[in-house]
């Protein structure tokens, strides 16, 4: 359905210097655009037009979203007027100009709708009545005052402009990288500062809001079967054709192989790209591992912020194995985790995590908790500290949303619910380092009873799943963590024990032969024991911008 713009009152037209073609301005307060027809940069002085440049070809990120469409937020009816493609050395976002509808009197007010794996936010520019913060003064995780009020800084990373298109509120960005920080605060608000002009940063504020709420029309049409047909390659490893299925995949796993390839330069990757872009993982016993809940599956769960809402369908799209990496002290003590990358359409990413303590559920939040005693608080409940640690992804199946790197770690901490009514809800804290520069990103979720979870996906009563039946929810174990899951203590101690050095026959019967538990077990033998610990929460995809 074709959109139908908002009739501005002060709408401008004239031709374009280089090819004649013509270029609307809907808003007076907008001072550049970029010709639809010759990609040529346009700067508005006065009533005319002059050419500064020329953009680049848009890559084809197959948002769903485009020049024209229409939507609703808050309320007031807007239009997506313009866009602005960002890079960074790992991760791409949109930031779309948007223009409200206005009384008579009135210009259409300006905003932005970012688009970033698949989450977006609404923000507006806004005046700072004093000096920002240097870009190099910025540390992740530290808490800044900007704008006469307190924020945490949730990423920092060194972006460029990649490409833009239609009606905008300013000039482009420069050819050169700039620096783009991310901020997050106790009222679930977002904010960025651009370092574009060190001396004067842009900064914008605005809040998270779901692709379902903004009704919006005009959308791509065929959006999904133009992913499907632009993203279908031979894996670079074994020549096996590969899908890519997602609009925000950045990684993608080989069915056949299990080469894990970064797919996040889009369709317009070339093969000498791919190949330089992906790596080999061991394949954790015969025939390979075998999620519990497969991939593919579609459940049924309530998974929304504060824990309402009605079900929804999540499909399961990716599956992780992590384990700990054992620091000073820890007397080589290993901890192994699961989890599962949910995907709704409308509602877009969530995580469906097996841990010692349970299943669980996770989505990342926009807000940052305040630190309240020993722990935090947020949305009015107190968390308590359970555990630090730094973890590592150990084996991967299906598509991600972040670019997968070999060895990536990140820094955990997790917290529980702090009273008695409260001790299902879980949160967790988890700092990223890449290429591309540092974030933090908090989720947020409550615990799930392993009935509701082979309820939800239709799954038969496996032996596996009885650890989980009764979770041990006030341990101090370690649990929480984003994206991780926990293998069984007791039965893989037991197992241990009882079968000796190099029998691991007990854990093979239950679990199977191409079983985590098994495989690890069979590694371990001979070697140390250890406890198993889990954890909740989400996964930073280190792409900087509005998210």
């Amino acid at each position: 359905m074709a959109s139908t713009p908002p009739t501005p009152q002060r709408a401008w037209r004239s031709a374009c210097p280089n090819c004649g073609a013509p270029v609307e301005f809907r808003s007076a307060a907008s001072s550049a655009a970029v010709c639809g027809f010759c990609k040529s940069t346009l700067l508005r002085e006065g009533e005319a037009l002059r050419r500064i440049g020329q953009s680049a070809e848009l890559f084809d990120d197959h948002s769903p979203l485009q020049l024209g469409v229409s939507g609703k937020h808050r309320g007031l009816a807007f239009t997506l007027v313009g866009r602005l493609q960002y890079r960074s050395a790992d991760a791409a976002w949109n930031a779309w100009h948007a223009l409200f509808d206005a009384p008579s009197a009135e210009e259409p007010r300006s905003a932005w709708l970012s688009e970033d794996n698949g989450a977006y936010a609404f923000s507006f520019d806004a005046a700072l009545s004093e000096a920002a913060p240097e870009a190099a003064a910025l540390r992740v995780g530290n808490r800044v005052l900007v704008g006469g009020r307190a924020w945490e800084v949730a990423s920092v990373v060194v972006a460029r402009l990649a490409a833009a298109e239609g009606e905008l509120p300013r000039l482009a960005a420069p050819a050169g990288g700039f620096v783009v920080a991310d901020l997050r605060n106790a009222q679930g608000e977002v904010a960025t500062l651009e370092y574009m002009d060190p001396a004067r940063p842009g900064w914008s504020i605005g809040q998270a809001v779901s692709f379902a709420e903004l009704s919006l029309r005009g959308l791509r049409e065929g959006a999904a079967e133009k992913t499907l047909q632009g993203r279908a390659f031979d894996c670079p490893s074994c020549g096996a054709p590969l899908e890519v299925k997602l609009d925000s995949t950045r990684s993608i796993v080989c069915h056949q192989c299990k080469a894990v390839v970064d797919v996040s330069q889009g369709a317009g990757a070339d093969i000498a790209q791919l190949n330089r872009n992906h790596y080999g993982q061991d394949t954790p016993g015969i025939g390979g591992a075998e999620p519990l809940v497969p991939l593919g599956a579609t459940g049924t769960l309530a998974i929304h912020d504060g824990g309402g809402g009605d079900p929804l369908p999540w499909q399961v799209v990716g599956y992780v194995e992590r384990h700990t990496v054992p620091g000073p002290g820890d007397d080589g003590e290993q901890f192994f985790w699961r989890e599962y990358l949910l995907y709704n359409a409308t509602a877009g990413f969530a995580f469906l995590v097996d841990a010692e303590d349970g299943w669980s559920w996770v989505r990342t939040i926009s807000g940052a908790p305040t630190p309240s005693g020993r722990g935090v608080q947020w949305r009015g409940i107190e968390y308590r500290e359970r555990e630090r640690y730094r973890g590592q992804i150990s084996y991967v199946l299906g598509e991600f949303y972040w670019k997968l790197e070999r060895g990536a770690t990140t820094d955990n901490t997790d917290y529980a619910g702090a009273t008695g009514s409260t001790a299902n809800r879980r949160l967790n804290r988890e700092q990223t380092r890449s290429e591309a520069g540092e974030e933090v990103v908090w989720s947020a979720g409550q615990t799930l009873g392993a009935d509701a979870v082979r309820a939800a996906f239709g799954l038969s009563a496996q032996p596996a799943f009885a650890r989980d039946v009764q979770p041990t929810a006030g341990r101090q174990g370690r649990g929480l963590a984003f994206m991780f899951f926990g293998f069984l203590f007791i039965a893989l101690m037991f197992s241990m024990v009882r079968c000796g050095r190099d029998d691991c026959s007990e854990l093979r019967r239950t679990y199977g032969e191409s079983s985590t538990e098994y495989q690890q077990c069979a590694r371990n033998a001979g070697g140390y024991g250890g406890g198993y610990g889990g954890a909740y929460g989400g996964y930073s995809s280190g792409s900087g911008g509005h998210k």
